[in-house]
């Protein structure tokens, strides 16, 4: 009877949260709010109870926010930028970040994390700027925002593979980290170049 208690209560909350998915908020902060409603279940034993500190499955959405919007954008420049190293680029995020994402979700699964579906307002918004773009003004934009969200990426893996609680997030953090910085490297190069 608890327990049916606890899930009814936890359901609730869940759908009170997505019911609030209506109002100005994005999918980020949806699916932060889901999880919080999941931590607050007092039996952890419930069958729908999240299987992280809510700081871990904040940095979860966070990473995989920023992950789709990378693999986003990037699709954008396979088909719009002028520059074949900015094509060679985005086609490796899109590869790189595509696995990433996959692994991420597979990790969320397995720990209860809601995860974003679509893009955050902000996200959505600079993905319509970029596509209206002229040919002869996209890649800079692109690089531009290809470099501001990957050193988000490369600080948000950084600070988790450092301060994680829980150990599979920790080290799927730590391994991403080498790969946004890879790409950070890489956004440097081609930045200059297209001065």
């Amino acid at each position: 009877m608890m327990k049916k208690t606890i899930n009814f209560l936890t359901t609730c909350a869940i759908l009170f949260s997505l019911g609030s998915c209506n109002s100005n908020k994005d999918s980020t902060a949806a699916a932060d709010s889901v999880n919080r409603a999941k931590d607050m279940t007092p039996n952890t034993m419930a069958r729908g109870t999240l299987g992280v500190k809510v700081s871990d499955a904040e940095f979860a959405t966070r990473a995989a926010s920023n992950g789709m919007a990378e693999v986003e954008f990037s699709k954008i420049a396979v088909e719009n930028a002028a520059n074949a190293q900015l094509k060679y680029f985005a086609r490796m995020i899109i590869r790189d970040y595509g696995k990433t994402n996959k692994e991420l979700a597979s990790i969320a699964e397995k720990k209860n994390i809601s995860l974003p579906l679509t893009l955050d307002d902000e996200d959505q918004k600079k993905s319509i700027e970029l596509n209206e773009k002229s040919k002869a003004d996209f890649d800079k934009a692109y690089i531009e925002t290809i470099a501001s969200k990957n050193k988000k990426m490369l600080k948000l893996m950084q600070d988790e593979s450092k301060d994680g609680k829980d150990a599979d997030v920790r080290t799927f953090a730590t391994k991403a980290v080498s790969i946004a910085q890879s790409h950070m490297n890489m956004v440097n190069v081609i930045h200059d170049s297209l001065k």
